[in-house]
């Protein structure tokens, strides 16, 4: 299914724009921090449970889902187990974060307030990457 695809009369969103915290430098030195995350599917997660470094090393299993689900990172399109690798700790954090909740809480929404007028509000963590709605 592509993003906005029709589903029994209802618009299903499959695919979540996001913008890294600070950005994945390619091996030309170029940043690249707009990028879009799909839904995982069955597969996504089953698959990677028999990679040999998943199996040395369970946290590796991360890298693996993010690599099959990141669809696009900047101009970046083929995003790889070693585009993951060589993310930010912090921006690695994030996708961790945007995964569970689009996987699990089927949203990105955080609810938030404000310190000062304790008034509770919805921020979406993905953001809108400029230029879409």
């Amino acid at each position: 299914m592509s993003r906005g695809e029709e589903v029994t009369g209802q618009t299903m969103r499959t695919e979540y724009p996001f913008v890294l915290p600070r950005g994945y430098v390619d091996p030309q030195g170029g940043v690249h921090r707009e990028g879009l995350m799909r839904l995982a599917t069955a597969r996504d997660e089953i698959a990677p449970q028999t990679d040999p470094k998943v199996q040395q090393n369970p946290a590796y299993l991360t890298v693996l889902l993010l690599s099959r689900t990141v669809t696009r990172l900047g101009t970046v399109t083929d995003v790889s187990a070693d585009t993951v690798e060589n993310l930010f700790a912090s921006d690695l954090a994030f996708l961790q974060d945007l995964y569970r909740r689009i996987n699990q809480d089927g949203r990105t929404e955080a609810e938030v307030h404000c310190p000062a007028c304790e008034h509770r509000f919805l921020v979406d963590v993905a953001g809108e990457a400029p230029g879409e709605s």
